[in-house]
């Protein structure tokens, strides 16, 4: 099992290198793959050698995933390539200006003529313009920014719409070679010049999937509290029994994706109702979701509408969960327990979930102690789950986009990266974990940029931001042997 996991791990690992940095380093791919790969390695040779049981030790774990970190960096540093004057994804940032459902609409593109009135449009106390390259669904101004990012945005964005009105869309964003460029796209809402506006809010079918979901986590939720399909048939009022499940999972579900959309109503973003989506199985259902059918404003925009459905869905999940704790059973820890086994969950998979476990069950909790999971409390735990899985900072997950706001786009994709390959290594120790890191390598990293991408947080948001990745952290580590005495959950 252990070296179909490693091959599994390696695959993976060098995918991910070959994919996200071999166009930018001189450094060869195998070397930065080895280093990747030494913690690893590391601890399969400790399982090779001692098994399963005793764990390692946390300074075998943190301490080389630490050191090869860093040496992966400066080894990625040492190679990269000088950036050259050449245009920085095009691709990505004309789809992140167009909603990708859109269907195309001609848009005529700036004639000869009107060059001078574009170069016009960029004064040289502002932004002075080096040169202007044309590309098939974008324009693309390079020069030196000779003011702040966000007066330079507005200016030019202003004399952009005095000029030509309101043909394009007007982006503002980071280059990989760390100097700030414009690009123009076609504005294809004001193209389509339709008499009857889109219709985005389709209430009718929000409810309609409400409706549905609830069925499906009813059902779940039944079966979940033993009762036997063949009842279920014979009396419906069975299904009663699984409706504290549902509820409590769609009020999560519901909640997070509220917090994001009445956001992004605050900052104006045109974008539709929360859909949920049923399932007969596993869940009830695979979630809910909204759709923005417009460009972010800016990066403040970008952190706020992004960082607001996990906070929204977290306060919800704490009383639910703690609630849930307190009418849940105790039981004792066999070869079954673990993190995803509802009916003997080990608490201690996660400092968090300790940390709640305890408040909640008070002595009771012991290091032998395993938990029985009242549906709530299943709620609850999948809330947390939802909650951690939509912080992982990885490409367009509310993470990704937390991260992309803070740090710039650059950054961003280079804490993706790392972040995927520190869950790959978590799932060592945590195999309940192996899913989610196999679902991460299937987001791509490049998030789509806010219309003003330059323009930087203030130090309050930088801050929540930073809350929220530590939320992330005590949620997906297990429990430190340190905590786990001070709490009284230790072995014997």
């Amino acid at each position: 099992m252990t070296f179909w996991f490693l091959l599994l791990l390696g695959l993976a690992t060098y995918l991910i290198v070959q994919r996200s940095v071999a166009q930018i380093t001189r450094t060869p791919v195998w070397l930065l793959w080895l280093v990747l790969m030494t913690p690893a390695l590391i601890l399969s040779g400790w399982t090779l050698i001692y098994g399963a049981q005793p764990p390692p030790p946390s300074a075998l774990v943190i301490w080389p995933s630490i050191i090869c970190i860093l040496l992966y960096w400066l080894l990625f540093q040492w190679g990269r390539r000088t950036p050259r004057d050449t245009p920085d994804q095009p691709q990505a940032i004309e789809q992140s200006a167009i909603h990708p459902t859109a269907e195309p609409v001609p848009v005529r593109p700036i004639e000869p003529t009107e060059e001078t009135q574009l170069r016009n449009c960029f004064p040289w106390s502002v932004y002075y313009i080096h040169n202007i390259e044309y590309r098939p669904q974008a324009i693309i101004c390079r020069g030196q920014i000779r003011t702040t990012p966000t007066q330079a945005y507005q200016q030019i964005k202003a004399n952009i719409e005095a000029q030509f009105g309101d043909r394009f869309l007007l982006i503002f964003q980071e280059g990989f070679n760390g100097k700030p460029f414009f690009v123009l796209v076609p504005n294809t809402q004001a193209a389509k010049n339709t008499s009857r506006p889109e219709q985005i809010t389709r209430p009718g079918l929000a409810l309609f999937l409400v409706l549905a979901t609830l069925a499906t986590t009813t059902l779940v939720g039944a079966t979940i509290t033993g009762a036997d399909p063949k009842q279920l048939a014979s009396d419906p009022n069975i299904l009663l029994q699984g409706l504290p499940y549902a509820l409590g999972l769609m009020t999560i579900l519901g909640i997070h994706e509220l917090g994001h959309y009445l956001t992004a109503r605050y900052y104006k973003i045109r974008v539709t109702l929360p859909y949920f989506i049923p399932l007969p199985f596993f869940l009830g259902t695979f979630g809910a979701f909204i759709q923005m059918r417009s460009p972010i404003p800016n990066r403040k925009a970008l952190f706020d509408v992004s960082i607001a459905g996990p906070l929204a869905g977290f306060v919800v999940t704490l009383p639910l969960l703690i609630w849930g704790l307190v009418n849940s059973e105790l039981v004792p820890i066999t070869d079954q327990t673990g993190l995803l086994n509802p009916e003997a969950l080990n608490p201690k998979s996660s400092i968090l979930l300790a940390l709640l476990s305890k408040l909640a069950l008070g002595s009771e909790l012991t290091s032998n102690s395993a938990i029985n999971l009242h549906p709530i409390a299943i709620a609850g735990f999948l809330g947390l789950i939802v909650t951690a899985l939509n912080l992982m900072p990885v490409g367009q997950l509310d993470g990704g986009h937390i991260v992309h706001a803070m740090f710039g786009q650059k950054t961003a994709i280079v804490i993706g990266q790392i972040s995927r390959l520190l869950l790959l290594l978590l799932s060592l120790v945590q195999s309940g974990f192996l899913i989610w890191a196999i679902i991460l390598l299937f987001i791509p990293l490049i998030d789509e940029p806010a219309l003003n991408d330059v323009t930087e947080l203030d130090n309050k948001r930088d801050i929540l931001g930073l809350m929220a990745m530590a939320l992330l952290i005590i949620i997906v580590l297990p429990l430190p042997q340190a905590i786990a005495n001070l709490l009284q959950l230790s072995a014997e």
